[in-house]
């Protein structure tokens, strides 16, 4: 009797790493737009953080999405994200080139209101991107493909600012950044999305059945929970991603702050590719040493060294404290798909529900950099204040690596 053969995925891996890029490139585009939008909108530290509450404050829509996604499928819910996130691109090229003779702020919030929107799309392709990586092959060889899949993500996190310096700035410094830069670039983007949309929507994308696959795995026997609200890990990885938001987006979104307290540094947005550059390189490193080393070591290293690096740039000063800085987004690359594969563990049909869980956890960086940027705005705290809040967040994410990940997880 022969054995049934391997699905081939390899088309519809490629397809997902197509929807990493956009993801990376989008997220990344609107974090590096902080110095921007501060000198564009004349804002201070802490409105200037609102760029990220808008933008991840719509994973707050995660558990709705997962539950949907639950119904309608993978590819349905792929096609609605592009189209979402399309759409919002096109509603702020009209929003804002309609009112530049309108007040900076009523603009601002138009802009606010319109990456909100583009947001609830990527929340969408994040959760078909991330268990869709997951059961695409083997589930050994699951934390190795979501790595894979963020090492392509991060070429799009490092071309993002580029493009805002050599597109949206066309070659300007960052302090003569107006309004009308914005609608021109934006309106292109929203329509190669829907471009991409259109597209993936002829295109034939495989049905995945995480319960099929058990059954073929021989995972079938094992004893899943009724409810996917009844495992620990989940929760506290959606905890461990709300932590490492923080820690991932509190350099690039601290150091503009960092910047205007010296301000012979330069402008901001003229590094921070370095350190996405960073978290490209780390994460393609990464994708090779995760088949030697076991999951939690290596997060468990990178979290020291990350630590490392932003305890080193205290001890420095000038540019060799920025360099260092910069230096942690190597290490910083890795854990997100860790975090989130220690999070997805030992689930079956739970995993869609898990992934909208987890995904909730990504509103940290809707809150935690907000909160950074009102203690840079307190004079009794500071930057430096602020930046040290990381060792909060390198501390839980060291504890779930450990220990609350194997909470709630068959002996």
């Amino acid at each position: 009797m022969n054995q049934k053969q391997t699905p081939n995925y390899t088309f519809a891996l490629t397809i997902v790493i197509i929807v990493c890029f956009l993801i990376g490139f989008v997220t990344t585009m609107n974090n590096s737009m902080i110095e921007f939008c501060k000198n564009a909108f004349n804002l201070n530290e802490t409105q200037g953080q609102l760029v990220n509450s808008a933008f991840y404050g719509a994973y707050a829509m995660s558990i709705p999405f997962a539950f949907m996604m639950n119904k309608i499928g993978y590819k349905a819910t792929l096609v609605l994200g592009l189209a979402v996130v399309g759409v919002g691109f096109v509603i702020n090229y009209f929003c804002i080139n309609g009112n530049l003779n309108g007040s900076t702020a009523s603009i601002y919030w138009m802009f606010l209101s319109c990456m909100f929107i583009v947001a609830l799309g990527i929340v969408m392709l994040q959760l078909v991107a991330n268990p869709y990586v997951m059961v695409l092959g083997s589930p050994e060889r699951g934390a190795f493909r979501m790595t894979l899949s963020q090492a392509l993500n991060s070429v799009a996190t490092t071309v993002a600012p580029i493009f805002i310096l050599n597109v949206i700035l066309n070659g300007k410094d960052a302090k003569e950044a107006v309004p009308a830069d914005i609608p021109l670039p934006y309106l292109g983007l929203g329509l190669f999305t829907l471009l991409l949309c259109i597209i993936l929507y002829f295109l034939k994308l495989p049905n995945i059945n995480e319960e099929e696959q058990a059954a073929e795995s021989g995972d079938a026997k094992h004893e899943y929970k009724s409810s996917v609200f009844k495992y620990p890990h989940v929760w506290l990885g959606a905890l461990g991603i709300f932590m490492y938001m923080g820690v991932e987006i509190g350099i690039p979104s601290m150091l503009p702050a960092y910047f205007k307290a010296d301000p012979s540094l330069g402008n901001a947005t003229d590094f921070l590719w370095i350190y996405w550059g960073g978290m490209m390189v780390g994460r393609f490193v990464g994708a090779g040493i995760l088949n030697k080393f076991k999951p939690r070591a290596i997060l468990s290293v990178c979290l020291i060294l990350g630590a490392i690096c932003v305890a080193t740039s205290f001890a420095l000063s000038g540019m060799a404290a920025v360099y260092t800085m910069l230096a942690a987004g190597l290490f910083h690359s890795v854990m997100w798909p860790l975090i989130f594969n220690l999070g997805l563990q030992e689930l079956g049909p739970h995993t869609k529900a898990a992934s909208g869980i987890i995904n909730l956890g990504v509103v940290g960086a809707a809150t935690l950099p907000l909160l950074m940027g009102r203690v840079v705005d307190n004079p009794s705290l500071g930057v430096g204040v602020a930046i040290a809040m990381m060792f909060i967040y390198y501390l839980y994410i060291f504890w779930f690596c450990n220990w609350g990940s194997k909470i709630g997880l068959s002996k």
